[in-house]
């Protein structure tokens, strides 16, 4: 018998012919982390009350002041018809306390005067940038030098720049003289502060899975991060200068929409992070940190008795890569 040359041919029984409609759906991708705690935490700070708020706590105020000081007046002179002696202590009290509401009011309001003063030497230099105006950037120069005459770390650096300044003839080059003799050290300082919050604020916004602790982490953490950059530029400011310096420089944010979440901070750092991928946690973490990042160079931008030179803006994606190595695993 010859054997059969040729191919093989098995046929198939046909079934029902699978048509598109019937492909199963594609699953969702992983959620990509949004950095919810830091965009709530800068609304709320940035919100502004509305006057009928602003007039029921002030009359609030108002009221509680007016009962307490009612109340320490009857102490005190009750006290003081019942037993002199031990009125008088207590008058002594009263007095101690509002004494230290004086140094309170007088610190605050000398707080506000730092910042003012930045404020105002800024604005004189961006002037005087403008304008090429090499007059206006000597006496910007001079109140920079006098705005860090106590600062002994610059005492090297104000020498030099007062001897160098001399030979310099035109505005540009004077004001980058002392950009570059003075705030360069200060700007390593605010970074490295930058950094540390992002580093905290993506921590907690990862390993803390209590409801709106990490919003109340986030808030905190860029609080102290402002007035922490602050005090490093010169306007070390109170209790009430940093809620409001905190105020000016979330409500800039989040008008520009830096408080958002862009495509360039999705791809640089939460999409490159492998546990960004894995957990949307960490993804959270690792994006709050990012948006940390951002409010740190706007509050070093409002902080900043000069303005950033070219090339001299700190780059977030820097700030995050470095503030995050080794948190979250390797980029990929």
């Amino acid at each position: 018998m010859s054997e059969r040359k040729g191919p093989i041919l098995i046929e198939l029984d046909e079934g029902p012919k699978a048509a598109p409609q019937d492909a199963p759906p594609v699953p969702d991708p992983i959620p990509v982390p949004e950095g919810r705690a830091m965009q709530m935490a800068a609304t709320l700070a940035a919100r502004r009350p509305n006057r009928l708020s602003r007039l029921f706590w002030g009359a609030l105020l108002a009221l509680v002041t007016f009962a307490a000081s009612l109340a320490a007046w009857g102490f005190v002179t009750g006290l003081l018809a019942a037993n002199p002696l031990l009125g008088g202590v207590a008058a002594g009290l009263v007095g101690l306390v509002l004494v230290t509401l004086i140094l309170i009011a007088l610190r605050e309001a000398a707080a506000f005067a730092r910042l003012g003063r930045l404020d105002d030497l800024r604005r004189e230099a961006e002037a005087a940038l403008s304008a090429a105006d090499l007059p206006m950037a000597r006496r910007v120069m001079a109140r920079l030098d006098a705005l860090y005459r106590a600062r002994p770390e610059l005492a090297l650096a104000r020498a030099e720049l007062a001897q160098r300044g001399l030979e310099v003839l035109d505005a540009d080059s004077l004001l980058a003289l002392a950009e570059a003799q003075l705030l360069l050290p200060l700007d390593a300082a605010a970074r490295a502060e930058v950094e540390a919050a992002a580093r905290q604020v993506a921590t907690v916004t990862a390993l803390v899975p209590i409801a709106l602790a990490d919003v109340v982490a986030a808030l905190t953490a860029n609080i102290r991060m402002i007035r922490r950059i602050a005090e490093i530029y010169g306007g070390r400011s109170g209790t009430l200068g940093s809620l409001r310096l905190t105020r000016a420089v979330l409500t800039h944010l989040v008008a520009t929409g830096a408080v958002a979440i862009g495509d360039d901070l999705i791809g640089s750092v939460a999409g490159g992070s492998i546990l960004s991928k894995v957990s949307r946690r960490f993804g959270e973490g690792v994006v709050n940190g990012a948006l940390t990042a951002r409010v740190g160079v706007a509050a070093m931008e409002v902080c900043r008795p000069l303005p950033f030179g070219d090339n001299r803006r700190p780059s977030v994606t820097s700030l995050v890569r470095r503030a995050l190595t080794g948190l979250f695993g390797q980029k990929e």
